[in-house]
């Protein structure tokens, strides 16, 4: 099994007072629905006596607001005015153990919420959610592994700066695309190389870093591990990035689309299964090896097993159902509209080694039968990566267990004709409404009580978009109106020249 704890993490009480005995206090944080860490200091005694007590009281309101702490546009299940906005319980996890380098090593911790009347984890906790998919997993003494790569935009700018510039005509770090360049690196050294040095530092592995095509962008690829530790890792490393920055007077964003005419930032996500003794469940048999798996419902699909053809076949079934899990922002969805044309799927299609579609099989001969796995290629950067990865397990545990078909053939054999392709909501608001519908398959898998939250959450976006009044609408209405101006006065310069003559 992956391992999930990190290196030094304590497991008992004694080794955890062992571990902080030259400490005076504690960082803690817990995660909410947009992925957002909402975290505080604790004295030592006070974090102690809080993990003796198996919890600590934590305001609610975290679940009650948006990303810009403005309260929901109606009220929601978790915290509301009828409930006070009442504290829920904060449980420390100890397996998450690990110092932060660039706050003077302080030990840091991650927390799960729970319900503080029933001490199970709250509907809409991005930890809790996930644990509940990997139960299921364990139900069948499955390992859920998982890997994240993020690609995001690099500014020569910190928060007054682009407050101040009103978030527009932001500098790049560099200029021009450059993807895997050798030589632009070399232009911000220390800033791109303490990335990956401090990320090991704070125990989040990273496989692959490079620039990626785009004014200032990386791309990093975390290190496969357990799905959970996997999201921990993902949401960490966001929190790193920025700190590092900060302190090299960079500002990265995690915006899924911050240019129009250019690509936007994707959050590839890679998922496989293994079993208790150690094997990768989507990998075919050895004895399949040379020719694939005799019964494969396509040719794209002979190296991957049937557990994984049901897998694939469960994600590509519910996919309309669940986008606002993988594209929760209003502006995700620009990302989506450009498609093909810039690197971002937005249909249901899927393919052997296809970048194109929005599930890419990764399976021999392109890749070793261990290393066997799907990559999901509809998030963006901005995705939560616990509700990404919840979502895509749990509708591959659906697939498996109602052994369903994959419902559409290859990406390779829809290009010739794109009509028979089912596009995904290309807007928040559609794709939550088809989310929150009446028997949807993201009721089924999630739960009502966690679709009506979440749901909620999204439909605010959605209300706070359409209220807001855009530059691109200013700069429009502006030039028509000129427009409409300079139309008068050439029509009354006529007017009189006709008057004259």
């Amino acid at each position: 099994m992956a391992s999930l704890s990190t290196s030094g993490a304590p497991k008992t009480i004694d080794e955890l007072k062992d571990l902080l005995k030259d400490d005076v206090k504690v960082k803690v944080a817990g995660v909410d629905v947009d992925g957002v860490l909402r975290g505080k200091y604790m004295s030592k005694d006070k974090f102690l006596s809080a993990v003796i007590g198996d919890g600590f009281g934590f305001c609610s309101v975290i679940f009650g607001w948006d990303i810009h702490d403005a309260t929901y546009s109606r009220e929601l299940l978790i915290s509301n005015k009828a409930n006070g906005y009442r504290d829920i319980i904060a449980k420390v996890d100890l397996s998450t153990y690990r110092r932060i380098p660039w706050e003077f090593n302080v030990p840091f911790f991650l927390v799960s919420f729970l319900d503080p009347d029933t001490r199970e984890p709250i509907c809409a906790c991005p930890r809790g959610t996930l644990a509940r998919a990997i139960s299921i997993a364990a139900q069948h003494d499955w390992d859920c592994l998982a890997g994240v790569e993020y690609e995001y935009f690099q500014f020569n700018e910190n928060p007054l700066t682009v407050a101040d510039k009103k978030f527009t005509r932001l500098d790049p770090l560099t200029p021009g695309m450059h993807g895997y360049s050798m030589l632009r690196t070399q232009l911000n050294s220390e800033y791109f190389n303490d990335i990956f040095d401090v990320a090991k530092e704070f125990q989040v592995e990273i496989e692959g870093h490079h620039t990626e095509t785009g004014p200032g962008v990386y791309e990093t690829a975390l290190a496969y591990t357990s799905a959970l530790r996997m999201a921990d890792n993902a949401i960490l490393f966001k929190y790193l990035v920025k700190s590092v920055g900060m302190k090299k007077g960079v500002l990265p964003s995690f915006m899924a689309k911050p240019w129009g005419n250019l690509p936007g930032c994707s959050g590839h996500v890679h998922v496989s299964l293994k079993t208790k003794d150690g094997k990768n469940l989507f990998a075919v048999d050895e004895a399949d090896l040379k020719n694939g798996r005799a019964n494969a419902q396509y040719d794209d699909t002979r190296w991957l097993s049937q557990e994984g053809e049901w897998f694939l076949a469960g994600i590509l079934d519910g996919l309309e159902d669940v986008v606002p899990m993988l594209v929760p922002t209003i502006n995700g969805y620009k990302r989506l509209v450009g498609g093909e044309s810039f690197w971002a799927p937005n249909a249901v299609t899927w393919g052997y080694d296809s970048r194109a579609a929005s599930i890419r099989l990764i399976t021999p001969p392109s890749c070793p039968r261990s290393a066997t796995r799907l990559e999901i290629r509809v998030p963006g950067a901005d995705m939560n990566p616990y509700f990404a990865l919840s979502v895509i397990f749990l509708l591959g545990f659906r697939g498996i267990e109602k052994k369903l078909a994959i419902p559409v053939p290859p990406v390779k054999e829809l290009m010739g004709d794109k009509s028979k392709v089912v596009k995904l909501a290309m807007n928040l608001e559609k794709s939550t409404s088809l989310f929150m519908k009446e028997g949807s398959v993201a009721r089924e898998i999630l739960g009502d009580d966690f679709v009506d939250h979440y749901g909620g959450t999204r439909e605010h976006e959605v209300q706070m978009w359409n209220e807001a009044v855009t530059n691109w609408e200013g700069l429009y209405l502006i030039l028509w109106s000129t427009c409409m101006l300079w139309r008068l006065i050439i029509r009354f310069l006529v007017e009189r020249y006709l008057e004259l003559v």
